[in-house]
């Protein structure tokens, strides 16, 4: 039997005695990661500046700049050395720093140490990382029954967790009572995963909704349990509507309680319109946690990169670092956040406009968010029949979840959005006379 790695034992040691709570919740593999501070990497960074380095693992011209194709190199702007070499596990320290203090800018009320964000190749590598650090087979992870078939994907069948649905709405809101019921049908480790702005329904709860959310973690906490509360912030900033809660339920869980560990899994893959770029980021907070503890947390994250896909792109984080730094950067997002609550608003429209008629076939779950909203189809309407329907005959394409079919309304032009939904209208009609 392979024995625990030294460098592990260590972490893990420090984590018994300075949170243990956290050292609870993480499971067989999180507890054997650890980053090879000893390794090739660390001994490379040794050698850096030397008048001869022959430890990286790249190819260097003679003039000591990255080699590197010209027909490759003349479409990228940037200094070489920000493009082609590899980037940390960690991530690119100045983006690191960058994203950690763009966390606490639009999340003002959070209070509390946070982590330095560990750099992810995109949200599903970082959902994926999470899973392989917190979540044993056989664990239970708590999540709404309407979600991205993605969780499945990583949870389920990557981890061999046990998802533990509730029913997402109650009448027009956030199901808090399925939660508060569904959180206390299990003891000791818990593992919660929560979605605003939501994919699919593009819901993000109240400001009400966040404080009950918070209470019934606080509540669990106070039993004696050990949670782990997953947050994916995909979408997050992407909140049309006054009343709605403005920041990550993370500024809330930050200093909830020694026995809540808050993970934020981000990134500007929505955030900045760079879905290509892969870009996310892990960061951790937890009431008393020390700046060792957060560093263990970041060496078991960049070792669970290292050990997976290496790191993620350098050109990417170069060129989000670059975005951030300029001068416009807020200005230009705000634009697009704009043009998105156009759309959101003519979705809205249209569909108070139509209730009555629409009403006969469908009627829309709550939204208030992000790129996305769902209607729920009336008994007898088969979902996936109506998807074809609407592909073959009225050339428009939507995605079924369940006998929902979601409306990216992000990718739509504000002048389309009303024949989305007659071409709904008239396909659930085709479906049900034929």
């Amino acid at each position: 039997m392979q024995t625990q790695n030294p460098e592990a034992e260590g972490l893990n040691q420090m984590l018994q005695k300075d949170h243990p709570s956290i050292y609870r919740l993480l499971s067989k593999k999180g507890r054997s990661f650890f980053f090879p501070r000893r390794g090739i990497v660390n001994q490379g960074k040794e050698a850096k500046g030397k008048n001869i380095n022959a430890t990286i693992g790249i190819a260097i011209e003679d003039d000591g700049s990255p080699m590197r194709l010209s027909s490759i190199a003349e479409n990228i702007l940037l200094d070489p050395k920000a493009a082609f070499p590899y980037a940390s596990s960690y991530g690119v320290p100045e983006l690191r720093k960058a994203w950690q203090n763009l966390i606490k800018e639009k999340n003002p009320t959070l209070k509390g140490k946070i982590s330095l964000p560990v750099v992810t190749n995109g949200l599903t590598h970082g959902l994926s990382t999470i899973g392989y650090l917190f979540v044993d087979p056989g664990d239970k992870v708590i999540v709404t029954d309407i979600l991205w078939e993605n969780y499945s994907l990583i949870f389920e069948y990557g981890c061999g967790g046990q998802a533990m649905p509730f029913k997402t709405f109650k009448g027009n809101g956030f199901n808090i009572e399925g939660l508060r019921e569904t959180i206390r049908k299990t003891k000791g480790k818990q593992i919660l995963l929560l979605n605003f702005p939501h994919n699919p329904t593009g819901y993000t709860c109240t400001k009400e909704e966040a404080e009950e959310i918070v209470q019934c973690i606080k509540e669990s906490a106070d039993r004696g349990n050990h949670m782990a509360v997953l947050l994916d912030d995909a979408y997050f900033g992407l909140v049309y509507q006054s009343g709605i809660y403005q920041e990550s339920l993370f500024s809330k869980l930050a200093d909830l309680d020694e026995n809540v560990l808050a993970i934020k899994v981000d990134g500007a893959t929505k955030e900045d319109y760079i879905w290509g770029f892969r870009i996310g980021f892990i960061t951790y907070a937890s009431k008393g946690i020390s700046d060792d503890v957060c560093l263990v947390l970041e060496d078991k994250t960049a070792g669970a990169v290292r050990g997976t896909i290496s790191s993620a792109s350098h050109i990417s984080q170069s060129l989000l670092l670059h975005a951030i730094s300029s001068p416009t950067y807020h200005e230009e997002k705000r634009s697009k956040y704009d043009l998105l609550k156009t759309r959101f608003d003519k979705v809205k429209r249209v569909m108070l406009e139509n209730e009555r008629r629409y009403s006969e076939y469908f009627s829309a779950l709550p939204f208030n968010s992000g790129y996305f909203m769902c209607v729920e189809l009336k008994e007898g309407l088969d979902a996936e029949k109506v998807r074809q329907i609407l592909l073959q005959k009225y050339s428009t394409g939507v995605i079924t979840v369940g006998n929902l079919l979601r409306v990216a309304f992000s990718a739509v032009a504000e002048k389309n959005i009303p024949a989305v939904f007659e071409n709904i209208y008239k396909a659930c009609q085709d479906q049900k006379q034929g």
